[in-house]
């Protein structure tokens, strides 16, 4: 411990240096557990409890968003805590991180944490770190809340293993799609080194929601999961190669998750892509809506994307950009048309598509019908008849749909003007100091 206590900084310096450091580590995600409070220990979680505060570019921040430590052994041309790098450097202690977690959790600025970390000394002494931080938290403080904890990979897998029942969701980045990206811009990371504690993971879930079967009062292994993160833009690879990546990780190893992160360049570095046009944000949420049509559609990468077309169209979303490639399998009547299919149609989403056959079941639906049912008609109402007739007459011709479409626009989750890359602070609209008290450390504001 002495090695991380070797720079005196005040826990509030450490925290502005370590909260900026996780930046770039995607955590927009609901809990995926439900945990009720016990009325003796702090804290509950709720399966759709985390999502609610975002930052300048979209990102959720109600997570307590830190880095043990911004230290790291390894030298990574993408990341701007690669071990060559002048930048400042900081390491929290496991007390302080609980320290804040629980102080910034009875003031309700947050409601769970998010802790990952560089790589200090070897992957085992950061993983045992890791570890010793949830043990406090859930022991001697006694936290409920939501925990998500990076797992190290090449860490010894008995500490994977205690710190997942601790957590509930772990995460490993994958990092770059290939091992030929890794090879080239994280040379001391490995492809095998990665998934091992990936299978890891999955295997013990399984064999512990087994257990739990049979016996009631296991304690959970990482009931909420695990997921991944993955660079865009960082490597060559198409929108294919990282979809097909995806699709395999979701088939292999059960993930709950996989995060598209757009690559920004933090580095000069000769091996990185220059990005005249700044991160690649339109593509990452191209990438966000198919891999949702992956996971609730019933879409393969493959009917998406293959190697004549390796990359989405950024002017549409994926789904009608399918339906446009496949004109042969519409119109489509909602009165008769299976589940399946209807969910297939631009503008219609999974709950419109349950609502529409379960409404259709008793009366013959119109175009009124599935406006009040959720249908966004703008969109549907080109590959649509309801009993056999169409909203307004329309071509099914591509070129004639596409200029209707990209005349009504589709609406980003932001606009090229006003992009930022700034991480929100929990501090951004007033300032606050340290004070000291018997229970911990606590936060007075001074502005």
């Amino acid at each position: 411990m002495d090695y991380l206590c070797r720079e005196r900084m005040s826990i509030m310096e450490k925290l502005g240096i370590l909260s900026d450091a996780a930046k770039y580590d995607v955590a927009c995600t609901s809990s995926g557990v439900d945990r009720k409070g016990n009325g003796k220990d702090m804290g509950s979680a709720l399966s759709s409890g985390i999502c609610h505060s975002f930052s300048a570019d979209g990102r959720c921040i109600s997570l307590l968003k830190i880095l043990m430590t911004n230290e790291c052994i390894y030298d990574c041309k993408y990341c701007i805590n690669r071990r060559s790098n002048d930048v400042p450097r900081a390491a929290f202690t496991p007390e302080e991180i609980c320290e804040l977690t629980i102080g910034f959790y009875r003031r309700n600025y947050i409601e769970g944490l998010f802790l990952s970390s560089g790589i200090l000394g070897n992957p085992d002494m950061t993983m045992e770190l890791l570890y010793h931080t949830l043990r406090l938290l859930r022991g001697r403080y006694r936290f409920r809340g939501y925990i998500h904890v990076k797992a190290i990979p090449g860490a010894d897998p008995a500490l994977i293993q205690a710190t997942g029942l601790l957590a509930d969701r772990m995460s490993i980045n994958l990092e770059l799609p290939t091992a030929e990206g890794l090879r080239a811009l994280a040379p001391n990371k490995h492809r095998k080194t990665i998934l091992a504690p990936m299978r890891q993971i999955q295997d013990s879930i399984s064999v512990n929601q087994n257990e739990i079967a049979l016996y009631r009062h296991t304690p959970r292994f990482v009931p909420a999961g695990q997921s991944t993160q993955i660079i865009i833009g960082a490597t060559p690879e198409s929108d294919y190669q990282i979809l097909s990546v995806a699709e395999s990780l979701y088939r292999k190893f059960s993930l709950k998750r996989v995060f598209y992160s757009a690559f920004v360049r933090v580095n000069e570095d000769r091996a990185l892509p220059a990005l005249a046009g700044g991160p690649p944000l339109l593509r990452e949420h191209r990438l966000y809506q198919a891999d949702w049509l992956l996971r609730y559609y019933g879409f393969e990468a493959g009917e998406l994307l293959n190697e004549k077309k390796p990359n989405f169209n950024i002017l549409l979303d994926p789904k009608c950009d399918w339906a446009l490639g496949h004109l042969e399998q519409f119109p489509v009547d909602v009165q008769t048309a299976d589940y399946e299919m209807i969910l297939r149609v631009p503008g219609i989403g999974v709950k419109s598509a349950l609502k529409i056959v379960q409404a259709r079941r008793s009366a013959r639906l119109t175009f009124e019908d599935l406006k009040k049912i959720g249908v966004v008609l703008k969109r549907a109402l080109y590959f649509i008849t309801c009993s056999g007739r169409q909203m307004y007459p329309v071509k099914l011709e591509e070129d004639y749909i596409i200029r209707n479409l990209l005349y009504e626009k589709e609406r980003l989750p932001f606009e090229k003007n006003q992009v930022s890359y700034r991480q929100l602070s929990l501090f951004d609209d007033c300032h606050f100091e340290p004070v000291q008290e018997k229970e911990g450390i606590l936060w007075k504001s001074i502005s």
